[in-house]
């Protein structure tokens, strides 16, 4: 058993190797059985998927190393909200480091150095793995941000639906805005390719239905779209 270095000071509860690696593992076990279900039923980003199998892990081990401690739940709650209010808005892999550097920094502070170091193997082995596996891309390569100008006097109700079910698994119109003095409507959908299909081919149809107007075809890259 390893204990806390302030145990001979303060008298504070140890914790067993066994006591700790079973939740870590069984947390990491959860945590990648939902990331799977998640992907399956909703579009993600690769970064979020894998935040989401790691998350369950990291709040596992804050829980361990608050052991109860009323003050020290406080404390922990206000640090990670700090998180939410970062100047600049980071992707979910961003703010999941924030969250291992507090758990390593809150494990620490608490005495728990090896525990601290062990965590952090394991959390690093398993986001390796999650790396190799591939976890989180499967369709997530194939969506794509389409952004449609059309003119005025066109109704955009369905116009591409016959197009989308040719090309795409899947599309929904996110938003409508008009531009040029309400002389065009911007449109912007969020669509999945079929498998082989033709980007080209796609945006050459969509010419035809929107008077060659401009088209913008985007990779969805996290929380951001990147232009092709």
């Amino acid at each position: 058993m390893l204990k806390n270095i302030y145990d001979t000071l303060m008298g504070t509860t140890t914790i067993s190797i066994t006591s700790f690696l079973i939740p870590v593992l069984a947390s990491l076990l959860l945590g990648l059985l939902f990331a799977l279900v998640y992907m399956k039923m909703n579009h993600a980003s690769r970064s979020f998927i894998g935040t989401l199998a790691i998350l369950p892990t990291i709040v596992c081990v804050v829980i361990m190393a608050v052991n109860g401690n009323i003050g020290a739940g406080v404390a922990v709650a206000g640090a990670f909200s700090l998180v939410r209010f970062r100047s600049a808005p980071g992707s979910a892999s961003e703010i999941g480091s924030l969250f291992l550097a507090m758990t390593m920094g809150l494990l620490t502070g608490m005495g728990f150095i090896i525990y601290a170091a062990l965590f952090i193997l394991i959390a690093g082995a398993a986001l390796m793995l999650y790396s190799a596996m591939g976890l989180g891309e499967g369709g997530n390569a194939r969506r794509r941000s389409l952004r449609i100008t059309i003119p005025e006097d066109l109704d955009y109700a369905g116009v591409f639906d016959e197009i989308f079910d040719k090309y795409t698994t899947s599309h929904k119109l996110m938003s409508t805005k008009t531009a040029g003095m309400g002389s065009v409507f911007k449109l912007s959908y969020e669509i999945e390719l079929k498998e082989g299909s033709s980007e080209k081919s796609l945006i050459d149809e969509i010419r035809c239905r929107n008077g060659n107007l401009d088209i913008n075809l985007s990779v969805i890259m996290g929380r951001e779209a990147t232009e092709l």
